[in-house]
């Protein structure tokens, strides 16, 4: 029985390891100056992007280019600016979106 819970543990602590290390990648790119996890500022809430995009299987695909070009009117009449690769790297860009998207 003990064999089964340090496993257990082990990956309760690697996921939030993960999830902690994502939230410090929206933060270092700023992202925060716009959004939050559970009310709208200029943007809307993380948990409302993971509400909007649940089960859809493309969104992190579609979310990704949508950050990196930026866009307007999903949300409303503010755009979003283009967030470059020299601002966000693929990889952080791609774990931020999978710890939103996990946030519904």
């Amino acid at each position: 029985m003990h064999s089964l819970r340090i496993p257990a543990l082990c990956l309760l602590l690697l996921a939030g390891s993960a999830a902690h290390a994502s939230e410090a990648i929206v933060k270092k790119a700023r992202c925060v100056a716009c959004h939050t996890v559970d009310q709208k500022r200029v943007g809307p809430a993380y948990q409302e992007v993971a509400a909007k995009y649940k089960g859809d299987t493309k969104a992190a695909a579609r979310l990704f280019d949508k950050v990196r070009t930026g866009g307007a009117g999903v949300w409303g009449e503010v755009p979003m600016l283009p967030h470059p690769a020299d601002k966000i790297s693929d990889d952080d860009l791609k774990a931020a979106i999978a710890w939103i998207l996990a946030l519904h």
